[in-house]
């Protein structure tokens, strides 16, 4: 940890369950005091006022992290929160210095425990998974372009960011899905679950959705190795949502803008997470619309994955128009849909296929 003091010199704005804050920080071991960006989770610092003192983790100004690059503020040092009332049992972040108490669709003291136990299937409801958060998005847009009205669960998995608060998305989002439910380790939806298995039967039986859409929050990581992703939990949502008699539909993450040779056609995540991961078989929407420089390429690794998966052709019409209409930028490793538009029409497809399962 790169623990530093710091004052709030101005509240730059928020979304729901952060505060976006410039602070000061106090020199400390021979550095210059800096002007930072940091964010606070409200809900476990409370809200901030200028000249407040607070302590922060700088560990992502040191880094130059992307996507996660705020001091992250750990206490408000003058002015605590009133504690929590009702919390549940359940500790996600578990033993670590910001560990949270939540009350879970699946403990003793939830008005949701009986519905959950007593499900054992998801009567088919198609569960689209996918690798990155940046595919919720457009997946819903895929959905709403073929059935309007349809009502989406979001399974907020935790190999990216833990609280789903840091996610403008979902604020920016919350008219077009239903409900927002944070598994494992992460936290912060309207229910939390233990795991995806039960995030999956709380989407079904609590919020009685028609589709779930399975992926990580904000910030994936890599380390460029075979298996060392956190996408991989896409292939293990895949085996989750099989195991619970849903209809698995495999979201493939395609780019035409990527500079990295892994990722360039079908991404080594996809390969590896429904190639290896994966032992259930699912439905794999291919958009009819391919990138033109790199079809021959997708054509070949589609041929690899396993014949137990269903390869769907899908028309792909009028998509990019209702991915035009979401309140939301799209973006994936800084692109938006003029410079990697086929990672985008591969996501709306795949929703797209999602909702024709609903309509039989």
């Amino acid at each position: 940890m790169r623990w530093r003091y710091g004052t709030v010199e101005g509240i730059r704005g928020g979304w729901n369950g952060c505060q976006e804050l410039t602070v000061n920080t106090e020199a400390r071991q021979g550095e210059d005091a800096l002007q930072v960006k940091a964010l606070a989770y409200t809900k476990l610092v409370g809200q901030a006022q200028v000249g407040d003192r607070l302590l922060l983790n700088c560990n992502a100004i040191a880094k130059g992290l992307g996507t996660g690059g705020y001091a992250m503020v750990v206490a408000n040092v003058d002015r605590l929160p009133a504690d929590p009332e009702n919390v549940g049992h359940i500790v996600k972040a578990r033993y670590t210095p910001m560990q949270a108490m939540t009350l879970a669709v699946d403990e003793d003291d939830s008005p949701y425990r009986e519905a959950v136990e007593s499900c054992d299937s998801l009567d088919g409801m198609p569960v689209v998974v996918a690798d990155l958060h940046s595919a919720l998005a457009p997946i819903l847009a895929g959905i709403t372009a073929t059935r309007p009205g349809t009502r989406v669960a979001y399974i907020m998995t935790d190999g990216g960011s833990l609280p789903s608060w840091f996610s403008k998305s979902l604020d920016q989002l919350s008219d077009w899905i239903e409900v927002v439910i944070t598994a494992g380790q992460c936290f912060g939806g309207e229910l939390e679950a233990t795991n995806v298995h039960n995030a999956l039967i709380a989407a079904k039986v609590v919020s009685e959705a028609d589709i779930a859409i399975v992926a990580q929050g904000p910030g994936n990581l890599g380390t460029g190795t075979r298996w060392g992703f956190s996408g991989t939990a896409a292939g293990e949502a895949i085996n989750a949502a099989a195991v619970l008699s849903g209809r698995p539909v495999a979201s493939l993450r395609i780019s035409e803008g990527d500079a990295r040779e892994r990722h360039q056609g079908i991404s080594h995540h996809s390969m590896t997470a429904y190639g290896k991961v994966a032992l259930a078989g699912a439905d794999v929407p291919v958009p009819a619309e391919l990138p033109k420089e790199w079809e021959a390429k997708i054509r070949a690794q589609l041929a690899q994955l396993p014949q137990r998966h269903r390869q769907i052709q899908i028309n792909t019409d009028g998509l990019v128009e209702e991915m035009e209409k979401l309140p939301v930028r799209l973006s994936t490793m800084g692109r938006g849909l003029d410079r990697d538009r086929g990672y985008f029409v591969a996501a709306a497809a795949a929703g797209r296929h999602a909702a024709h399962l609903l309509n039989g």
